[in-house]
């Protein structure tokens, strides 16, 4: 529904016409002092008000709450003009039986009078009626225009907080399968120790499994994480599942240093790429593994490289199909540079993440 004019709109249209009685008064004045006349300028600014100001300001009010209420009047050229002629065909008469009356014209005794009081009156309003027109309709299509513009921005707003929203639901969907996943691979590690006998071990198991489900927990109520804590995590899972592997799981890491410390990452993004790793490479063969991470910077990026060997011979073991895709969607959520690409290079299965590093890194 469209608002009617504010009192601060009513204020300027009263302090316009004030302003241009003040100065109609002013020229008056000046031009009867160079003819000679005596004149009183507060008399000739209250004639200008009473006379031009009082029906302007009425036309102008009316107008601007018509035009509110009733935008169609002016939907089209057509309309315009016709809303033009129709004012002119009311509104001008009006003002000049209005100045008629003020200024004591209407005593008519002959046809003479009324055709001199026709040329007077027809040479009044003209101009200051086409002008009120045009300025109320140039100030209903700015505010037409201004409408439209906040109207947009607050949609803007609102499709940004929509897909905000989802992002942040589609983060937490993510993390909700990563995590339980996560979980139950541990206590799938630590399950194997108890029934293997060795309890003192699998209560250690479960000590650290406490540890990692506390880190775990923190995480998932944080958005990023740095990589040096990601792999103090992943050194911490893997000597977990180093209590059901035994000696068979060989991890080599390398480009530990401190510019880990300062580049960013979502949480729990190593581990899953690690738990791939072990998944197609220790539970698909009796042997050792042959796992690589390692950290090196290029580019004005931090390249993150999960390596393992990739047998032809061997069947691969499919699991959840969770890791990869998830660590995929969670760095595009954090960052449009981010980036995994996994696959087949020499031999090995690589899956190489990008992190976009600081201006200051």
């Amino acid at each position: 529904m469209k608002t009617t004019p504010t009192l601060k709109t009513s204020a300027a249209i009263v302090l316009a016409w004030a302003a241009i009685s003040a100065l109609g008064a002013l020229q008056t004045y000046s031009d009867n002092l160079r003819n000679g006349i005596a004149g009183d300028y507060p008399t000739l600014l209250a004639t200008w008000f009473i006379e031009y100001a009082v029906p302007l300001m009425l036309l102008s009010a009316v107008l601007t709450n018509a035009l509110a209420r009733w935008p169609h009047l002016i939907e089209k050229p057509r309309h315009v003009l016709a809303l033009f002629v129709g004012l002119v065909l009311l509104f001008q008469p009006a003002q000049w039986l209005y100045i008629a009356w003020l200024r004591d014209y209407l005593h008519i005794a002959s046809f003479a009078d009324l055709r001199q009081l026709l040329h007077k009156m027809l040479l009044v309003g003209w101009f200051t009626t086409t002008g009120t027109f045009a300025a109320i309709l140039a100030l209903h299509y700015r505010r037409q225009a201004t409408e439209r513009e906040l109207a947009w921005q607050r949609t803007q707003t609102d499709v940004l907080n929509l897909r905000l929203a989802l992002e942040e639901q589609r983060m937490l969907a993510l993390r909700a399968q990563l995590e339980p996943h996560f979980l139950f691979n541990a206590l799938s590690a630590i399950s194997a120790l108890v029934r293997s006998g060795d309890k003192p071990v699998a209560l250690g198991g479960i000590g650290r499994l406490s540890d990692l489900l506390r880190y775990a927990l923190a995480a998932s109520v944080t958005n990023t994480a740095t990589v040096a804590a990601e792999l103090g995590f992943v050194r911490d899972y893997l000597d977990l599942q180093r209590l059901r592997y035994g000696d068979r799981l060989q991890v080599s890491i390398d480009g530990d240093g401190d510019l880990l410390h300062h580049v960013e990452c979502p949480p729990l993004l190593l581990q899953p790429l690690i738990e791939n790793a072990l998944r197609h490479d220790l539970d698909c063969h009796e042997g050792a593994s042959d796992i690589s991470l390692s950290f090196r910077q290029c580019d004005g990026q931090l390249l993150i490289s999960v390596a393992n060997a990739a047998n032809p011979q061997v069947s691969p073991n499919p699991g959840a199909g969770l890791g990869l895709a998830n660590t995929r969607d969670r760095l595009r959520l954090m960052h449009p540079a981010a980036s995994l690409q996994a696959g087949l290079r020499d031999g090995r299965f690589v899956a190489e993440v990008r992190l976009p590093l600081a201006d200051g890194d």
